[in-house]
């Protein structure tokens, strides 16, 4: 990944940590510099970048408590509705997630979806508004 993409990426994670940026500002900066699937590490607080021809950045983001053992497609679908609808913001969006027992999230700019998994694989999908 080029420096500017790195210089991108870092700041998209820092400006969502701060809660400076919402969801969507983030997937157009990130989609301006070729990023076609992200993946959220809930357990190492990182973040992992990656572009078409396969370069990739990784990077700390916040760190959230410790997920819960088994996971609840319902309370992370409940978390994503209260984000969406304004009601949280993303750090209580990933201590929501985390109690519902998701350990990480794959964001797939290409696929418009969010993958929300669990430590035995179980997970939910959450389609982008308007795709499916």
């Amino acid at each position: 990944m080029e420096t500017r993409g790195k210089d991108v990426v870092r700041a998209m994670t820092e400006a969502s940590d701060e809660e400076r940026i919402t969801f969507p500002e983030v997937v157009t900066a990130l989609s301006e510099i070729g990023i076609e699937r992200y993946h959220a590490d809930l357990v190492c607080a990182t973040k992992t970048y990656y572009q078409a021809d396969g370069s990739f950045e990784t990077v700390p983001c916040r760190s959230v408590s410790s997920p819960a053992k088994a996971f609840s497609s319902e309370g992370v679908e409940a978390a994503i509705r209260a984000s969406q609808g304004g009601v949280i913001k993303y750090r209580e969006f990933c201590e929501r997630i985390a109690a519902a027992g998701c350990v990480g999230y794959f964001v797939t700019l290409a696929g418009r979806r969010a993958v929300y998994y669990g430590r035995t694989g179980d997970s939910h999908t959450e389609w982008f508004p308007g795709a499916s």
